[in-house]
């Protein structure tokens, strides 16, 4: 029997590190579980007094080495921030570090939650700490320890480069703890930490805890995607999937082009389904297979919120129960917990009765127009085992620790915000790695919905490809730029723009560029050999040939155009039963006039018929000079030139009328071009320049020909090397000169930088889309005079936007709202225009579709009211979005009082608005 004990080598190593590492073998000691390498690798590296890049799937476990550094800063009595990029997941964080640390050491702090901020170990959204560092906060007073979860989130365009804030300001002393998905280029994002923070441990993991097994669900049959690996160690497709998924696919396609039989109710053609004659499994039958199997709880991605709204109906319907009597009762338990500050007049209209029966049965939706307290109900009962099945958009994918033993997609397309795409590697792999529970599961199933169309072999490449990499979107703007300079100056806050992980990778990719502009000077050094000419300079030469063909060239597009303004004119005299000559073109020869096909200014088209019966309509690209009538022919009234007979009969006429075309003139635009002194004088030039004479001439030519289509490619690479060397600060100085026009920057005395003005210190408060929007509307009183409603409406405006273009202007409260939204509107406009001028990223144009539904709500009418007038009004909103959106409207409408003063003018107007938003559903869980 073999001896459970670690052999002495290894017994001994470990308590080597024991005594080297005492922190990180208490901390360990004090887990129910044993630490992975990788976790181990990062700890140690942390504890060593290095900042930390942990890269690992997701479910990896990565959060242990955020806790450590938690662990790490307690036991040193230094301070933790611990980051994550949605509220969410900060509260779910928040409530794991209270469970571990107690309350009083942990603290919480989101837009709109602050919980005892002064503990040693706070949890805060990354906006929160950017904040922070811009302010100069006495909260970052002894702090040792910053941990970023989900750093891969700085990719995102709208939020990333909040992310890179934080990483370039952070004080040198501060510990970096960055977690990120896996990404392809972590050496990469590492390389770059350790030139901004430092030394840096780059530690990579790239096997799942738990083994993912992927299958596709054909019918009611849940076939493997995957048949084993080949020699070369490539998964290989499962075979029998394939040739099943493609007869499939020739029965639908039959089925598509004739095989229903049906008519419609109207007696006209037959109504096929919308894959021909295969329908997919309903999600009823798909979750009942998975229960059948062992493989609940799942989480189906359906991407989009009315479906996984009415999935979950579907299967309520259909008598689908997943839970016991007792688990129904734990249930009750909890959603009252969650929801028992819900206005009891309000539960009708959030649909909670319909939303607690499908709990009840161990079924629901979560995505973003779901109430915050439903969300978070629905969060806790799928982690206790109580809802076992959930269908989410992706937003569910994104941090919150929700894993399940089984993930569904019913579709590989999903709508980004501007089009309906595929879905990328990256996508999938965050997707599906949701399956697998560590510590619960033996494996993690992915399984794919097939439709008709779906490849096997695609879906396979996504389930495989492990190339995709972190791709900054650091951008500077409005903001960014008054606080950099006032925090930094101008020179300094050039310097900080150029050590981003944007410019980083723009001056990488320069690399690549320079070596092929290198490659390419040692080529032209060797074409410049190759044409020299022992009669003179050949470069001067081709010079000269190269003006005498591009003189030639534009006398020729002159010409061209002469003679079609020429044709055009003639073309407009022309008269049915006129007979014309075509000079060039495949309808060259004689033609009769069927119709001048005279259109307004446009250039006529003639309709004509031809020797050879063809009928036509003619341009002037037709004719290489006026068109002359040669005579005219006798037409029928009416000729239908589609019947062949009659085309037959009127090209014999034509034949039989004794007129011929004239010859073709097409010598005469060379003639032309002997008239021209320029073309004349470069020729002479040309003939008497020594090279011509040269018995190699042509052959030094082609040497010469291709040492100019080089020269042009390297230098296009060097356009391409500008515009990506110092791209951010010549961005970062249009801004500037935006801010100084505009009076938030002013220059500085005896200096060539910046000064934050007034107006600006206002600005540099100001966080949002539309900052300088804010600050001008601010600046110029377009506001002042308002009440509290109308504030918040008009204020809507700013953070709004729209799901769905309707294309119709929405409907605004009339007065005051409707004259201070059209000021705020004609900033805008002004603003958007210096933009343009100065070439740089433009505000986004104000969305009055929120207008109103705030305005009902900030006057104090019942939610049901509010909801009802906005369907009403076209613009139909979830209660869910409702308060999103309110949550976001007092966040500006704080903003504004902070930044105003909260005891007069617009200031202390925001300040009651906030206060008259904030209440029933919107205040709860705030």
């Amino acid at each position: 029997m073999a001896s459970s004990s670690r052999a002495p080598a290894e017994a001994y190593a470990a308590a080597r590190n024991r005594v080297a590492r005492p922190r990180l073998a208490e901390f360990a000691g004090s887990l129910p579980f044993d630490l992975d390498g990788f976790q181990i690798s990062a700890c140690s590296a942390l504890e060593d007094g290095h900042g930390v890049l942990v890269c690992a799937p997701t479910g990896a476990g990565k959060t242990v080495v955020g806790e450590f550094a938690v662990h790490l800063a307690l036991a040193e009595g230094l301070k933790c921030f611990y980051t994550t990029p949605i509220k969410a997941l900060s509260n779910q964080k928040y409530a794991d570090l209270v469970a571990r640390h107690g309350a009083d050491a942990v603290g919480l702090l989101t837009g709109d939650t602050a919980v005892n901020g002064d503990a040693q170990v706070v949890v805060m959204t990354t906006e929160v700490l950017r904040n922070m560092i811009y302010a100069g906060s006495h909260h970052l007073e002894h702090l040792g320890y910053v941990v970023m979860d989900e750093v891969h989130y700085l990719a995102d365009r709208f939020r990333g480069a909040v992310w890179e804030e934080v990483i370039l300001q952070l004080p040198d002393h501060v510990a970096l703890v960055s977690l990120s998905a896996t990404v392809s280029n972590a050496e990469e994002f590492g390389d770059w930490l350790v030139t901004v923070r430092g030394d840096t441990t780059v530690v990579v993991d790239e096997v799942r805890p738990v083994p993912l097994w992927q299958h596709m669900m054909v019918g009611n049959r849940m076939l493997d995607l995957f048949a084993g690996e080949d020699e070369a160690g490539e998964l290989q497709v499962d075979p029998d999937l394939v040739r099943h998924t493609r007869e499939l696919d020739r029965q639908n396609a039959m089925s598509s082009f004739g095989g229903g039989r049906g008519r419609g109710r109207s007696g006209g053609p037959p109504r096929r389904p919308q894959n021909g004659g295969y329908r997919p499994p309903s999600r009823v039958t798909v979750i009942d297979r998975l229960d059948r199997e062992g493989l609940l709880p799942a989480i189906t991605f359906v991407f989009s919120r009315a479906g996984c709204d009415a999935a979950v109906g579907q299967c309520v319907r259909s008598g689908l129960r997943l839970t016991t009597d007792d688990e129904v009762e734990e249930i009750r338990r909890i959603v009252a917990e969650h929801t028992a500050d819900l206005p009891q007049a309000d539960l009708a209209v959030l649909g909670f009765w319909e939303w607690r029966e499908a709990l009840e049965r161990g079924i629901a939706a979560h995505h973003a127009g779901m109430l915050p307290a439903f969300k978070e109900t629905v969060e806790e009962l799928f982690v206790r085992g109580l809802v076992r099945a959930v269908f989410a958009t992706e937003t569910l994918a994104l941090g919150i620790n929700m894993p399940a033993r089984t993930v569904v997609l019913e579709r590989l397309v999903k709508y980004n915000g501007e089009s309906h795409a595929d879905l990328t590697p990256g996508e999938y792999t965050q997707l599906t790695g949701r399956a697998g529970r560590r510590g619960i599961d033996v494996e993690g199933h992915a399984v794919v919905v097939w439709q008709p169309g779906v490849d096997p072999v695609m879906v396979a490449g996504l389930a495989s490809t492990r190339t995709y990499p972190l791709r900054s979107s650091f951008r500077p703007g409005y903001n960014m730029a008054v606080n950099l300079v006032g925090r930094l100056g101008t020179d300094a806050a050039r310097d900080l723009l150029e050590q981003s992980l944007g410019q980083f990778q723009a001056d990488r990719s320069v690399v690549g560029l320079a070596k092929r502009i290198e490659r390419n000077l040692e080529a032209l050094a060797g074409y410049e050999g190759s044409m020299q000419c022992h009669l003179g300079d050949f470069a001067e030469y081709m010079r000269l040939r190269t003006e005498v063909s591009a003189r030639e060239k534009s006398l020729s597009r002159e010409g061209i155009t002469e003679r079609r303004e020429a044709s055009s004119e003639s073309m407009r005299l022309l008269k049915t039963g006129d007979v014309i000559a075509v000079t060039t073109g495949r309808r060259a020869g004689l033609a009769v006039v069927l119709d001048p096909g005279i259109d307004g200014d446009a250039d006529p088209r003639p309709l004509v018929l031809t020797e050879d019966r063809w009928a036509g309509r003619l341009s002037t690209a037709d004719f290489s000079g006026p068109v002359e009538s040669l005579g005219r022919m006798r037409l029928p009234k009416r000729v239908d030139h589609r019947t062949p007979r009659v085309r037959r009969d009127l090209a014999s006429a034509l034949r039989t009328t004794g007129i011929t075309a004239p010859s073709s003139p097409r010598r005469r635009a060379r003639a032309a071009n002997g008239d021209d002194p320029e073309l004349a004088a470069l020729r002479r030039a040309l003939r008497n320049h020594p090279c011509h004479g040269c018995d190699d001439r042509e052959a030094h030519a082609r040497w010469a020909e291709r040492h100019a289509r080089l020269e042009r490619e390297t230098e296009q690479l060097r356009q391409k090397v500008r515009a990506t060397t110092h791209s951010l600060a010549r961005a970062f100085d249009r801004i500037r000169g935006l801010l100084g026009e505009r009076g938030y920057l002013a220059e500085e005395p005896d200096a060539e930088g910046n000064l934050v003005t007034e107006h600006g210190a206002r600005l540099a408060r100001l966080w949002g889309e539309s900052d300088l929007l804010t600050a001008e509307c601010l600046r110029h009183g377009v506001w002042e005079g308002l009440d509290p409603a109308e504030l918040a409406a008009v204020v809507s405006a700013l953070v709004y936007e729209t799901r769905r273009d309707t294309g119709t202007m929405p409907r605004v409260p009339s007065g005051a709202v409707s004259e201070a939204l059209a000021d705020t509107v004609r900033l805008w406009a002004e603003l958007e225009a210096d933009e343009r001028r100065h070439r740089v990223d433009r505000t986004r144009e104000p969305d009055l579709g929120f207008a109103w539904p705030m305005h009902r709500w900030a006057r104090g009418e019942t939610l049901s009211a509010v909801l009802t007038a906005a369907e009403q009004n076209g613009n139909e909103l979830t209660a869910g979005d409702f308060v999103r959106w309110c949550r976001q409207v007092l966040d500006l409408l704080d903003q504004i009082a902070g930044v105003a003063g909260r005891k007069s003018g617009v200031g202390k107007v925001a300040a009651q608005a906030g206060a008259a938003v904030r209440r029933g559903v919107v205040a709860v869980g705030t």
